[in-house]
């Protein structure tokens, strides 16, 4: 694998300039320089509602159009199957009030997800008066519950009409094999439907919805280098079986005319393209790099942590690339999370959380811990190993005291 120029990826990011070492990146990443440029620029030179005949104008619907198109690239999807949103949660949210489910139907639920790729579908369910199956891994007592299509078997009935799951947990970086679990869905049920929360996984693998066959997929670009919107990706077979949020004289052909509401997020969308741009094909160099890297990131924390007899990891505790992403959760025997992260930003420059992130059904009930919930540490491609030696130090005195 090829090696990362680490400070010629750093120089492209403003906020390295700052004395912070970031390791919440699960909770939004840092954001390119070119991205804040852009941004700028579109504010200053095309700050205008779109589709009109003037100048600026015109730049506006260029740029924004170019965004769509960026964000159809990432995923390698049509334009006409990308919608962007305030949110991950708005966008699922919205996208439950599309399907015109009945009565019986039946759908699987994830219970170690976000709660922004849960809550929707139990209102869902409680409107339409539909069956709730809950997709809990056969295991539930280990630190690593994973979700894997073997257990849908005794969940998937003709009445299935849609089935969610995380790509991977913001909390365990746990990597899950959607493209199996899709196949998994699809098989048994032909007519359902398979909804995946990327949110985490997005920023640090490539992501292929065609060869993953899923029917939608849902990301949030603050977490990918960029500004805070987030996007939908539902395939054109899918939008077949949604009903249009638009009104009503309005056209009602693609996502976003289906989904996205009123108008906004311009300058936002404009700033996908250096993204896009600065990640590269699924098969450049770049996406190489960043593997590399970030493997060699969490290899070292994970080395630490497994080592500790006081410290217990949740997720995946192989440093393998290919069945964990670099967000890394664990717990000390006899500490408060809380407590020691608190502790340890008192007198250093690491910021780190604690707590459930969103994830409260797996931290809760399926892991079993309390309200202080993991000590999550989550590094990008723009850490540095010296920057995880030294939070391994700084902690590691922490924890013997």
């Amino acid at each position: 694998m090829a090696d990362l120029d680490i400070q010629a990826v750093r120089s492209k990011f403003p906020a390295f300039q700052e004395d912070q070492v970031f390791l919440d990146n699960a909770g939004g990443s840092q954001t390119l320089g070119v991205v804040i440029d852009t941004i700028r620029d579109y504010l200053i030179k095309s700050n205008v509602q779109f589709g009109g005949g003037y100048k600026a104008s015109q730049a506006s619907s260029s740029r924004y159009n170019d965004g769509v198109e960026a964000g159809a690239k990432f995923l390698n999807a049509r334009k006409d199957e990308i919608a962007y949103g305030s949110s991950t949660t708005q966008l699922l949210r919205n996208l439950s009030f599309t399907f015109p489910f009945q009565e019986g139907d039946e759908i699987v639920v994830s219970a170690i997800d976000h709660e922004a790729n849960i809550a929707p579908w139990k209102d869902l369910a409680s409107r339409l008066k539909l069956t709730i199956k809950w997709w809990k891994p056969q295991d539930s007592s280990t630190t690593n519950p994973k979700l894997v299509p073997e257990d849908l078997s005794s969940l998937l009935t003709p009445k299935t009409r849609l089935v969610t799951c995380t790509h991977a947990s913001n909390v365990l970086g746990t990597v899950h094999d959607v493209k199996a679990i899709a196949a998994a869905v699809h098989a048994a049920v032909p007519g359902a439907l398979v909804c995946v929360d990327g949110v985490a996984y997005a920023p640090h693998r490539p992501v292929d919805v065609r060869a993953l066959g899923v029917d939608f997929y849902v990301l949030s670009w603050y977490k990918v280098f960029g500004p805070h919107v987030a996007m939908l990706f539902a395939g054109r077979a899918a939008q077949g079986r949604m009903a249009s949020l638009g009104h009503f004289f309005n056209p009602h052909d693609t996502l976003e005319q289906k989904i996205s509401l009123g108008s906004g997020y311009y300058e936002l969308v404009a700033a996908i393209p250096p993204i896009v741009a600065y990640t590269g094909p699924p098969s450049s160099p770049e996406w190489a790099a960043v593997l590399s890297q970030e493997s060699a990131l969490q290899s070292k924390l994970l080395a630490y942590l497994n080592g500790h007899p006081d410290i217990t990891v949740y997720g995946e505790t192989s440093a393998d690339a290919a069945l964990r992403l670099p967000v890394v959760s664990f717990r000390v025997a006899g500490r408060d999370s809380r407590e020691l992260v608190e502790a340890l930003e008192r007198t250093t420059r690491y910021g780190f959380r604690w707590g459930a992130f969103y994830s409260h059904a797996l931290v809760r009930d399926v892991l079993g811990l309390g309200a202080d919930g993991v000590v999550r540490v989550s590094m990008a491609h723009y850490n540095t190993v010296e920057e995880i030696e030294g939070f391994i130090k700084a902690i590691d005195k922490v924890i013997s005291k």
